[in-house]
């Protein structure tokens, strides 16, 4: 348990909110396992209808903390490190999922949103996904999720070349579902949860699963495959150069 991921009861709802805004949310190894956690736990909980996904201060997430991750690098064969422990947990997650999101959603808190059912964006947020430029590939099946949702030649510009896209694209090609203006997020969020808990829990809890069908296997067995790259790029001369590049420019900043 971390005190960088809130938890908070409002009935049927579960609020899990990254609370680390002096670092912009950047996903530590202990926040990987505390939402991994609350999210596996929360299946098998009846009283539990929806889950949202948020973030304190200025960003919903800078991403993952470099730093971090660096020294809990996954050992070969591993598969059950806290980051890909909450991949799982949100391809094979079975109640309504909602993001709100705001000021940088970067690397996993733009992937994230791909398993999400619905995503609320407040105007101004931007999206990005650095990967190749940290040496690494995508994760969370963005590979396999992204061209079906934007089609190849926009995923290679976001995946490829790393570019950032605002709210205007991502409610274009379908990541998101509801935009938000400045300032009104949390009111539009609670919306749209009020909304769905206002529906019959059963007919809810059986349209998400049919509008996920089977396609979870596939996921997984695409997150797999990244996973296996990721780990391997962790461990090569190109990341290491990639990420030390990034520290550098940070400290002159």
């Amino acid at each position: 348990m971390t005190d960088h991921v809130l938890h908070e009861r409002r009935g049927a709802h579960l609020r899990l909110s990254l609370n680390r805004p002096e670092r912009r949310n950047a996903i530590t190894v202990a926040m990987y396992a505390a939402l991994a956690d609350a999210i596996t736990a929360a299946q098998d909980n009846p009283d539990i209808r929806v889950i949202t996904l948020e973030g304190e201060g200025v960003d919903f997430t800078g991403g993952n903390d470099l730093a971090d991750f660096m020294k809990e690098m996954p050992q070969d064969g591993q598969t059950d490190i806290p980051v890909w422990r909450l991949l799982r947990a949100l391809a094979t997650n079975q109640l309504p999922l909602i993001a709100a999101v705001h000021g940088n959603a970067v690397g996993i808190g733009t992937t994230m949103l791909f398993h999400c059912d619905l995503v609320v964006a407040e105007e101004g947020t931007r999206f990005k996904m650095p990967f190749t430029e940290l040496g690494l590939v995508p994760e969370a099946a963005s590979s396999l999720i992204l061209p079906r949702l934007a089609g190849r030649q926009l995923a290679a510009k976001y995946l490829l070349l790393g570019e950032s896209f605002g709210v205007e694209e991502a409610e274009r090609f379908g990541l998101v579902t509801h935009r938000a203006a400045s300032g009104e997020l949390a009111e539009r969020l609670e919306a749209v949860v009020a909304t769905l808990l206002s529906r019959p829990p059963e007919a809810t809890r059986l349209t998400q699963r049919l509008l996920r069908g089977t396609s979870h296997d596939e996921v997984l067995e695409r997150m797999d495959l990244e996973n296996g790259h990721f780990s391997e790029r962790l461990t090569s001369d190109e990341v290491r150069a990639a990420i030390s590049a990034f520290f550098m420019s940070r400290q002159r900043a």
